[in-house]
């Protein structure tokens, strides 16, 4: 069905029941997609592909389709009668000022600041007590605001900077090298890097990490999986860059490298997943010494936090799923070796190391506790905090007397603090001037079951006194993967959903990080419809609680969390009444084919595998599992710049679930363009496209904005 039913802008706001009897009213105009007969065979099963052709998203015709379906999208929203209030009340929202925490770098402070609307953070520097000065404004990159600075590192003595810059969003930059004295630059503009750090060897060059860049248009990955490590001299063209590590002859997915502070050791991570890496070290002050392997193992992560000398400070969760930290002599750095410093505990563990202090950030059902140690692993003190949230920094140089962190919850707006190393103290040092009174609202954290009994947490925030009467709109928000930890943060777009009586839920699912890789590993591959299910038994338990119900319940994720909504539409779509897969991966048979996509493996498998792999992800795999039913109001979110997760997963499955919705609900597609995965977007994107979401969910649940209180 390519035409359905549109909810008439006078009766949007009806409610669900009305806008059924509406149906038959105005028909949506989709686009008529056109199909083609493609093929492939995965161990004797055919598997059709109708809309192929729109992974090539440099093509007229799938240009004109982008066309198409944005005018049909933006037609939709524009009839939404309290989309411009939206838009307003967050555009007033966003207009604070904004800080990052400070950094010393050289004689300077370094700091980033956006007064309120402004397209992209400036970056500042200060001397002492004198006033700050521009140091690099990124809203000067580009005229429409989307160029960003996607990073910036130092010289140790801070006179030289190089910067990477990202155009439209993409995930391939440029760097460029300047004097810090007078903003001065340095030799040509790198150009191509992507997934990339800076390590600078001394004044005279530094270590970037990139791969051969694809011909213009395809997004097939070939050899652009192969990620090198070269050293760049400063004033010689990058054509002359020696290649140090990684290309034919050590075939890595994923090469990173960075210096300890003195600049003894070369430490280069080499990987091809996203989860685990092998350790590598050379030993910088013995000219012509090898890059010696320390750990063999690529299904542990391992990173040096700090060194003394020749004894390495090394995080890892080599035969300690939760982490520990060991020390190790360089001359002999084998695992049979390590000695524990800080064990491994039952909360996963994070290091960071500043002015000759070691702080440990665990996590404790995915919230913050830190301590605080000395070098040789004794506990000094427990860092005491606002209260429940997330915090993060703790970082910094061994001459360091301060340190900086922030601290932040679902309902506690972003402050950084600055705490002395000497007086152990912590002092407010930028408070968010967000309009938000924190005390009107309460986040809640709860443990439910789910389908195989495993025990999940899940954090409800809500305005005090809500009734729990099953009728608050509710937004659910899950990613589920990557063993990334979904902690507790601030957001200024939730103010919209919050102070107009709703509700925002955070569950914990398994394949995140939040209790170590046990927990990741429970959520991976021929298990990931554990991920699935936990999922759907939070929204279950928000329902069976009377925190809302199907009518006002709307699913929402990003990435690997868009898969996640794509999966649970396509497996329970009368779960809810609207869905928001973002920049999803909704082709699990061909994603590996792609960009990055074959470095996600570790966690899907591949449909390559085996013939069990293949049936597996065929099963749930968003694009594939979709079948005629009556799924809910759909928003799919893509950007034309994302080479991360190609926009192709969002258009085939927007192009599927326009072809199979036999319900009333309107499925659209918002395809930004000048935008990439996610980081760098302008401000102004960011309020358009929140905007989209509050008013095409509130729309669809027949809540009126702003609503009675």
């Amino acid at each position: 069905m390519k035409n359905l039913p549109i909810l008439l802008a006078a009766l949007l706001a009806a409610g669900p029941a009305m806008a059924q009897t509406v149906a038959a009213i105005k028909p949506l105009p989709y686009p008529q997609t056109r199909k083609v007969d493609t093929t492939t065979n995965y161990f004797g099963t055919k598997v059709a592909d109708p809309y192929r052709w729109l992974e090539n998203d440099q093509a007229a015709d799938t240009k004109d389709w982008v066309q198409a379906e944005n005018k049909v999208t933006q037609d939709y929203l524009g009839k939404i009668p309290y989309r411009e209030a939206i838009r307003e009340r967050l555009t007033k929202l966003w207009n604070y000022e904004k800080y990052t925490a400070p950094q010393k770098e050289g004689k300077y402070t370094y700091f980033s600041k956006n007064t309120g609307l402004q397209s992209q953070y400036v970056m500042y520097r200060q001397l002492g007590t004198a006033a700050p000065e521009v140091f690099l404004d990124p809203n000067t990159f580009s005229k429409d605001g989307t160029t960003s600075l996607a990073g910036i590192d130092f010289t140790h003595d801070g006179s030289l900077a190089a910067y990477q810059i990202s155009e439209g969003g993409s995930d391939w930059r440029k760097v460029i090298v300047l004097k810090t004295a007078d903003k001065s630059i340095v030799g040509d503009t790198l150009k191509d890097v992507k997934f990339s750090g800076l390590a600078w060897k001394g004044n005279a060059g530094f270590y970037y990490s990139s791969y051969d860049k694809p011909k213009a248009g395809s997004q097939l990955a070939g050899k652009t999986q192969i990620h090198k490590l070269y050293y760049h001299k400063l004033g010689t063209p990058q054509s002359t860059d020696k290649l140090i590590f990684g290309g034919e002859k050590q075939p890595y997915r994923y090469v990173r490298a960075y210096l300890t502070e003195d600049e003894r050791f070369l430490v280069v991570s080499a990987a091809n997943t996203t989860t685990g890496n092998e350790l590598y070290l050379q030993d910088l002050s013995k000219p012509g010494s090898a890059i010696v392997n320390v750990v063999p193992d690529d299904k542990s992560i391992n990173q040096v936090v700090d060194n003394v000398g020749s004894k390495l400070y090394l995080q890892t969760n080599y035969k300690a799923p939760n982490y520990r930290l060991v020390t190790v002599d360089a001359t002999a750095p084998k695992q049979a070796n390590w000695k524990d410093l800080i064990p491994e505990t039952k909360n996963v563990l994070d290091i960071s190391t500043v002015g000759g202090k070691i702080f440990a950030t665990y996590l404790k059902d995915a919230t913050s506790l830190v301590e605080e140690y000395d070098l040789m692993g004794k506990k000094l003190r427990t860092i005491q905090l606002p209260g429940v949230g997330a915090a993060s920094g703790f970082g910094g140089k061994k001459l360091d007397k301060e340190t900086y962190y922030t601290f932040t919850s679902y309902t506690y707006p972003p402050t950084i603090f600055k705490y002395d190393l000497a007086s152990s103290t912590s002092t407010v040092y930028k408070k968010a001037g967000v309009q938000f009174d924190p005390s009107k609202y309460e986040s809640k954290q709860v443990f439910y079951t789910s389908k195989d009994g495993t025990r999940i947490p899940m954090l409800i925030t809500y305005k005090k006194g809500m009734v729990l009467n099953g009728k608050n709109p509710t937004l659910l928000y899950a990613y589920g993967g990557f063993n990334a930890s979904m902690t507790p943060g601030f957001s200024t777009s939730n103010i919209i959903l919050l102070e107009n009586g709703g509700i925002y839920a955070v569950p914990n699912l398994r394949g995140g990080g939040e209790y170590g890789e046990s927990w990741h590993n429970a959520g991976i591959k021929l298990k990931k419809q554990n991920v699935f299910d936990d999922f759907i038994a939070a929204a279950e338990y928000l329902k069976s609680n009377k925190y809302t119900d199907t009518n006002h319940l709307a699913i929402s994720g990003a990435s690997n969390g868009g898969l996640l909504i794509g999966a649970t539409m396509s497996q329970r779509p009368d779960l809810c009444q609207v869905a928001f897969p973002a920049v999803g991966v909704m082709d699990m048979l061909r994603y590996n084919q792609f960009t990055a996509g074959a470095g996600w493996a570790y966690d899907y498998g591949t449909a390559q595998d085996s013939p069990e792999m293949f049936q597996y992800l065929y099963k749930y795999s968003p694009y594939h599992a979709l079948k005629p039913a009556a799924y809910p109001a759909t928003l799919i979110t893509t950007a034309d710049h994302d080479d991360r997760v190609v926009p192709a997963h969002s258009f085939k499955f927007a192009s599927r679930l326009q072809e199979d919705q036999q319900g009333p609900a309107p499925v659209l597609i918002r395809i930004e363009t000048k935008a990439g995965h996610g980081a760098g977007r302008s401000t102004a994107q960011v309020i358009a496209e929140q905007t989209d979401k509050w008013a095409f969910m509130f729309a669809n649940m027949g809540v009126t904005y702003p609503m009675a209180q």
